[in-house]
């Protein structure tokens, strides 16, 4: 147990608490150290508060970039207590030590967040706040450091049950969130100065993430798992509000992502579109008239794989798409809204989880995906690819119609969220046979018939809907053998990059059995 808290330098940039708090250390006969604004605000509430620069007898100056950074600041933190040579140095140079510092520092990520100019985030990179929150903690072992007003309560408990002081327990935890709070910070700083200098690759690179939630476990009961987020903008389930349901699992995270991603790839103001997902594949997708009519169509796809898996809407929840959603067991919803008939529907659900974002995904912005390795991890822009019909190159005799246009160009887009190797037929606006992750890419379009062929069964229909569909891969066929297994299977129209040692022979291939076949030029590869 140290000794019971003395004094105190307060210096906050969110001042939200800060009276209270300040009010109860005053109660325990704590002295108050200030600076600028947070002085004033302690002041105007009727504390007794004495100025940082009358403590140093040195003057704030350059705008306030000097204030904290002098060694009657730094000696009172860092001294060791019990060290005879650091308390004859304190008596030498008349430096006291501090007990308590509670900053929280300039508000660089929200600048930035907010998209303020460069002079903006420069001034707001904070640097006597980590200075001294780096020194408090360092010295833990007889100084309380805070950085998140959520902790004021739990240094007031700790003081009130132990006679003024704070637990050594309480402490090292405090010191710990500290130093993850400056390098979460100058994670940021770093990843912006990265583009500032227009480098992909720095030399050294950081991520720093908020914890949103500890998790039951992740992919499997056997492993520990959290939920962090990084403050991005881009509407999703990290920003998602979730009006009902159970907490949301690992899986459902990951899943929910997934379905949004891909949802968020259709324009709402070209009509609505809903995806299902299962363990991060679509296994519906599809485009309609209204939400209900898209969503049925996704859902004919493979109504089987859709039991118990997430569905993405890119327009707001409407009520009689959620007596349609609500006939099946589904995990999650996720929405940029839904009107009250609609909340009131999926009430009746106790644990349909429903989420809300406010918008979608834009599916060209800028980002980066990181994925960990032994020893390491790669980092990559996101797939932020869009291929237009312009892009598209008619590599075969016959032109596609400009149905098959509209369904190659949808199938393609699909492609793009589905595990590699894919395939996905699409027709009407609508997945009707989707083939994910395998090792071969016959064997892709070779699942993707036999599940729509099931589909046909569920349905109670004579042919299964990939006659007269598009087809889509991922990546060049390497073979003709993949495209022959989507011919016997009805598709009439074939996208993919091209790219492959023998497209002439796949080109002359789909010529023979009558297909009409575009190539991106833009692969879409996914693991």
């Amino acid at each position: 147990m140290s000794e019971p808290i003395k004094r105190a330098l307060l210096s906050v940039s969110d001042k939200s608490g800060l009276v209270p708090f300040a009010q109860v250390l005053a109660k325990h006969g704590v002295e108050l150290l200030s600076t600028g604004g947070t002085a004033r605000a302690l002041k105007e509430a009727g504390l007794e508060v004495i100025d940082v620069s009358d403590y140093t007898g040195f003057p704030e100056m350059m705008d306030g970039r000097v204030k904290t950074l002098h060694p009657k600041v730094h000696g009172g933190l860092l001294a060791v207590r019990n060290n005879a040579d650091h308390l004859e140095a304190m008596k030498t140079h008349d430096i006291g030590p501090i007990d308590l510092v509670v900053v929280n520092l300039y508000p660089f990520e929200e600048t930035v967040a907010k998209g303020g100019d460069y002079d903006s985030c420069i001034e707001n990179i904070d640097i006597g706040g980590p200075a001294m929150i780096r020194s408090a903690a360092k010295n833990h072992a007889f100084v309380t450091i805070v950085v998140d007003v959520e902790d004021y309560d739990r240094v007031l408990s700790d003081m009130e049950a132990h006679n003024g002081a704070t637990a050594m327990d309480t402490r090292k935890n405090l010191a710990a969130k500290a130093y993850a709070r400056t390098g979460a910070y100058d994670a940021a700083i770093s990843s912006w100065f990265a583009e500032q200098v227009d480098t992909f690759a720095p030399e050294r690179r950081a991520f720093a993430g908020t914890l949103r939630q500890t998790l039951r476990y992740g992919e499997n009961p056997h492993q520990q798992a959290a939920f962090y987020v990084t403050g991005d903008a881009r509407p999703g389930v990290a920003s998602a509000r979730q009006l009902q349901g159970k907490e949301l699992s690992y899986n459902n995270i990951n899943d929910t992502d997934a379905a949004f991603e891909l949802v968020g790839e259709f324009d709402p103001a070209q009509g609505p579109a809903v995806a299902i997902i299962k363990h991060a594949n679509p296994c519906g997708v599809a485009r309609g008239v209204t939400l209900t009519e898209a969503y049925k169509k996704a859902l004919a796809c493979d109504s089987v794989s859709a039991f118990g898996g997430i569905i993405a809407l890119n327009s707001s929840l409407d009520e009689t798409t959620a007596q349609e959603i609500a006939k099946i067991f589904t995990e999650v919803i996720i929405a940029p809204d839904a009107d009250e008939a609609a909340q009131a529907v999926i009430a009746q659900k106790k644990n349909l989880r429903l989420l809300l974002t406010g918008g979608l995904p834009d599916p060209v912005a800028e980002g980066l995906t990181v994925r960990t390795v032994a020893g390491g991890y790669l980092v990559q822009n996101r797939d932020a690819g869009k291929i237009g019909r312009d892009d598209l190159k008619v590599v075969t005799k016959r032109t596609p119609t400009e149905q098959e246009f509209e369904d190659l160009l949808f199938a393609f887009t699909i492609a793009k969220h589905v595990k590699s190797n894919t395939i996905v037929y699409a027709k009407d606006g609508a997945t009707v046979g989707i083939g994910a992750g395998q090792m071969s890419r016959i064997d892709s379009a070779r699942i993707a018939a036999c599940k729509a062929q099931d589909a046909a069964e569920t349905l109670g229909l004579a042919a299964p809907l990939t006659i007269g569909s598009a087809v889509a891969s991922d990546a060049f066929f390497p073979f003709a053998d993949g495209l022959l297994a989507a011919a016997e299977a009805g598709a009439t129209s074939v996208i993919q990059p091209g790219g492959s040692i023998r497209d002439d022979e796949v080109i002359a291939t789909a010529d023979e059995v009558g297909l009409a076949m575009v190539f991106t030029g833009m692969r879409h590869f996914k693991h």
